[in-house]
């Protein structure tokens, strides 16, 4: 496949671009500043671009089969999401080129509260609220202004670090993946694998996924 990753210097962005590659795709690695792109796979072609605008989006998503975005913005820019998100799909139109978006967990539902999102839990971090509802927002745009482009929409679950490769995880939708003690998390690497196997092999179409152990 020919796959094209915006936010690729970013943490999930490097590893997405490393399994790609480890796979045998073509990967175009977008960065905003090349002096970020240090790390990343010398199979992978480095391009700068910047997935805020459509024209960028259009041109670097030509003769692609997929465009991964895993962008996040700076602290106090958090809105910024959701517009990216928008030019992203307008940027899409018309290509036929499907979209994979990294969003965030703070949407889903806590198994057995009767449907209580991660945002709303009464122990949910407040310093996190600003990033948890531009993810939110994130989703609404992709809902809105993704009827013409094939999305689909990954949600980490609520412990998402750096460590091993072991491709054996879980899948849901709508709701929060715990294990047996409660504990929603997932490696970095792992969710990279999540994200490149629905790329190989689409099962969510115009709809959010999440995986976790």
């Amino acid at each position: 496949m020919n796959i094209t990753v915006f936010g690729a210097a970013g943490n999930v962005g490097r590893r997405v671009v490393a399994e790609a590659v480890d796979r045998g795709h073509e990967v175009t690695a977008v960065v905003r500043d090349p002096a970020r792109a240090t790390g990343l796979p010398s199979a992978a072609a480095i391009r700068p671009g910047d997935a805020a605008d459509p024209r960028t989006v259009t041109a670097l998503a030509a003769g692609q089969d997929l465009v991964v975005s895993a962008t996040r913005p700076a602290p106090g820019r958090e809105p910024e999401l959701a517009a990216v998100t928008r030019a992203l799909f307008t940027g899409l139109h018309g290509t036929g080129v499907r979209l994979l978006l990294v969003g965030g967990a703070a949407g889903l539902t806590i198994p057995g509260t009767g449907g209580t999102m991660v945002v709303d839990a009464p122990d949910f971090p407040p310093s996190l609220r600003p990033i948890a509802l531009a993810c939110n927002e994130q989703l609404d745009a992709c809902r809105t202004n993704g009827h013409d482009v094939d999305w689909s929409y990954v949600s980490p679950p609520a412990l998402l670090e750096p460590g091993e490769r072991t491709g054996r995880f879980r899948l849901g939708t709508d709701e929060l993946i715990v294990d047996a003690e409660g504990v929603s998390a997932l490696s970095m690497e792992d969710f990279a694998v999540a994200l490149v196997d629905e790329a190989e092999r689409p099962k969510h179409h115009r709809a959010r996924f999440t995986a976790a152990y």
